[in-house]
């Protein structure tokens, strides 16, 4: 008796079958959009903290652009204005 590997032991009428394809829905990822070029702001001031705040992590970690979904240009210059907020102790290097 062969089992076929695909659907994990079970025909082609299992339920297990029908999970993967359903699981396959939720995996498709969705498309990012830039805050910055939606709004259409030009510039990003390190004063504006409500904002800069959005681009941290709980441990003081600038977001990532695949999870901000900022385009490159606008990733660079939120990455520089929340340095400069930690600089001049805006923002918290850790929280």
């Amino acid at each position: 008796m062969r089992i076929n590997s695909k659907m994990g032991g079970r025909g082609a009428k299992g339920k297990l079958g029908a999970v993967r394809k359903k699981k396959d829905a939720y995996l498709t990822p969705r498309k990012r959009v830039c805050r910055f070029c939606a709004d259409k702001i030009e510039k990003i001031d390190y004063k504006d903290i409500r904002r800069l705040e959005y681009f941290i992590t709980d441990r003081g970690k600038i977001v990532s652009t695949r999870f901000s979904g900022n385009c490159a240009r606008h990733q660079r210059r939120v990455s520089e204005a929340i340095k400069k907020a930690r600089f001049i102790s805006l923002l918290p290097y850790v929280r």
